[in-house]
């Protein structure tokens, strides 16, 4: 790799993040001892495929209300699963609470390896690098998307991702330093979020922009290369907003499959064509109230949203107020649906005054 600074990466990058690091709820400062391994295992869990910004919000909340790893490991599934409401990728919190009780039954204590660490629930390569260098200053090569960014642009790996990930995370390997890995796993991920962008990354006041290959060559934007995204299919589905007195039917959809475990409004299967009434809680007239739409990971969903009013509240389910359903914890796509029916609700109310 081409070199212009003698100054090797490690120092310039860790001189720059000690300046400059964010300050973030879930982060000891530059320098200071490790942080809770509870408090950097739980944000990271939130923060795999959900920005800063987002998870703020839920830290704050979780760390209020399950201050320490026994003390959620204690508390109920339906608890945390309504607390993780709208952070989306609903696996991550049915594995939060199965590491959780994992950690409290071996004592509470977190391992301090990363073999022992990736042997947790949901616990991935990722994860147990970065709890292992920044909670207990072990040298790990922590690479997240931002990292990645940043790797591929200072050796300028022209391979794309996904099969670029090999020798990114082998470049990554020859900067990481022994000393301060978890303050130089942080400052790598700084970089990536404020300097070296995915867009218009402002290469002239970046730290290490001597080592960089492609500011060099003055194509950074170019990197890293990606493949040509896969077409997303679309999929389509019923929802159905079933009132009774005030209250409105609410399922537990199965641990198993999209958002498994999570409180939703009952629905039918998503399907590649329009399933109809398929999957209907009750044999009653429903009246359309339009459709939402969502995109997960792998396919975009297009549910229509049904409303109908029963005085017959046998079956599964339980009855939720209607003027408390944003306690329920729904989870995005049917907390778009139950906005949709009670928008409806209060027109049809009003075409009644």
């Amino acid at each position: 790799m081409p070199v212009d600074s003698p100054v090797p990466i490690p120092i310039l990058l860790l001189a720059w993040y000690d300046r400059s690091a964010r300050r973030l709820p879930w982060r000891a400062p530059p320098g200071a001892p490790a942080t809770d391994p509870y408090r950097v295992w739980l944000s990271e869990v939130m923060l795999q495929q959900t920005t800063v910004a987002a998870v703020g919000r839920y830290f704050a909340e979780f760390t209020q209300r399950w201050p320490s790893v026994d003390a959620l490991a204690g508390a109920a599934d339906e608890d945390v699963m309504a607390a993780w409401a709208g952070l989306g990728y609903y696996a991550r919190a049915r594995n939060l609470l199965a590491c959780a009780r994992t950690v409290a039954a071996a004592g509470g204590h977190f391992p301090d390896s990363e073999e022992d660490l990736r042997a947790l629930p949901g616990v991935g390569a990722y994860t147990a690098a970065a709890i292992a260098a920044i909670a207990f200053g072990r040298r790990a090569v922590v690479v997240d998307a931002n990292v990645e960014r940043v790797v591929a642009r200072l050796f300028a790996i022209s391979t794309p991702l996904p099969a670029a990930k090999t020798a990114i995370r082998e470049a990554a390997a020859t900067i990481t330093p022994d000393t301060r890995p978890g303050d130089f796993a942080q400052a790598m991920m700084d970089l990536g979020a404020t300097i070296c962008t995915p867009k218009r990354p402002a290469c002239a006041i970046c730290p290490v922009n001597g080592h960089c290959t492609a500011f060099r060559a003055g194509d950074a934007a170019l990197y890293p290369v990606k493949s040509p995204k896969a077409v997303r299919p679309s999929r389509h589905g019923t929802t159905f907003w079933l009132e009774s007195d005030g209250h409105v039917l609410l399922v537990r959809r199965p641990d198993k499959g999209m958002l498994g475990g999570m409180r939703a409004l009952p629905s039918g299967p998503w399907t590649d064509a329009d399933p109809g009434m398929a999957g209907a809680p009750a044999g009653i007239s429903w009246r359309p109230l339009g459709n939402v739409a969502h995109v997960f990971t792998h396919f975009a969903l297009n549910l229509a949203v049904v409303a109908g009013d029963t005085s017959d509240r046998t079956g599964d389910g339980e009855w939720w107020p209607v003027d408390d359903i944003d306690r329920a914890g729904l989870p995005t796509l049917f907390a778009k649906a139950a906005a949709l029916a009670q928008k409806a609700r209060i027109a049809e109310d009003e075409g009644r005054a």
